[in-house]
């Protein structure tokens, strides 16, 4: 296949295209670099299956040659309200990359008679009042709040994207992404694994907000990426949570993180200054996704962070 990924210099836009690659694929990569990083591709530059082209997804997008998919994963993510790559600090690109960028995608995509497959948000639940999340909760966002640039630009993108599937017979797909880790992540993310892992590899104490009772689910990015190349393979076109199921507390997390690089530093409870509106509980249901498309995830979360500790240390330069 040939194939067009967007946010391919992003973290999971980056193992995206290696993975694809790995199985044969022709890639072209578009990124902007305004969150991307040119390093997390800058390996397959002389891959003579893989073009980079430099552009902004809310511009229109015009691929000469047929191309079989278009993976739309371009998006700000970060809900650091400190990094200049946070959604909070960039809410205009979030929004025109959630509704001009898919558009533009879903554009190329009916242009080639492609596949289209939309990387969306466990984000577009909210703070949820029904746990854990299955694909037909309709989620608790505020339209007005600060995060709705985020949350919303992906619940648009997906009703956009089911449009076109409806009207346009667009072979469409959309993957729920809930929290997903591992190499290339951003240190300063803004989300608990980044926070608490770089912490710890610096021998500081874990901070945890409130009492840590909040809680996540993690998958390893490697699990993430098979049930997406199983979803585009498959014939669903409604969406598809694909996360790890297993639910722990942020106090849970934090004592794990000490363990497994051994720091001394412990744990510092402080008052509880979450994101507003930032969830108390966040779990996927993935039936659906053990049932259509016969995944689940198979890391534990000892070994996923073993496999993604190097690259935090590379980064601190504690390698």
């Amino acid at each position: 296949m040939r194939i067009l990924i967007t946010g391919a210099a992003g973290f999971l836009g980056s193992h995206l295209c290696d993975r694809l690659l790995s199985e044969g694929h022709e890639v072209i990569g578009l990124d902007n670099f305004i969150t991307g990083n040119p390093e997390n591709i800058a390996h397959l530059m002389g891959n003579e299956k893989f073009s980079f082209q430099r552009h902004d997804v809310s511009n229109f997008i015009f691929v000469k040659d047929k191309v079989d998919a278009v993976l739309h994963f371009a998006s700000p993510a970060s809900p650091n309200r400190e990094s200049p790559a946070g959604y909070f600090n960039l809410p205009i690109q979030t929004m025109k990359a959630g509704a001009l960028g898919t558009h533009n995608c879903l554009g190329v995509a009916r242009h080639h008679n492609a596949k289209f497959l939309l990387a969306s948000t466990s984000e577009i639940y909210g703070d949820p009042l029904v746990h854990p999340q299955k694909e037909d909760y309709t989620g608790n966002v505020d339209p007005a709040g600060e995060r709705a640039v985020y949350d919303e630009a992906k619940r648009f993108a997906e009703s956009l994207t089911m449009a076109y599937h409806r009207a346009h017979n667009v072979d469409t797909r959309i993957v729920r992404i809930f929290n997903t880790y591992g190499p290339r992540m951003d240190l300063e993310d803004g989300r608990a694994l980044p926070n608490l892992l770089k912490q710890a590899l610096l021998g500081e104490p874990l901070t945890v907000y409130g009492d840590g009772g909040q809680t996540r689910s993690f998958c390893y990015v490697d699990d993430l990426l098979a049930g997406i190349i199983k979803l585009l393979h498959s014939d669903e076109h409604l969406p598809v949570n694909i996360g790890n199921a297993t639910e722990m507390s942020i106090l849970q997390f934090a004592e794990t993180i000490n363990r497994i690089v051994d720091n001394k530093g412990g744990i510092k409870f402080v008052e509880d200054a979450r994101s507003v509106r930032d969830p108390q509980q966040r779990q996927p249901d993935i039936t659906r996704a053990k049932n259509i498309l016969k995944w689940e995830p198979k890391i534990e979360l000892d070994e996923g962070l073993q496999k993604t500790v190097p690259y935090f240390k590379e980064k601190l330069g504690l390698a």
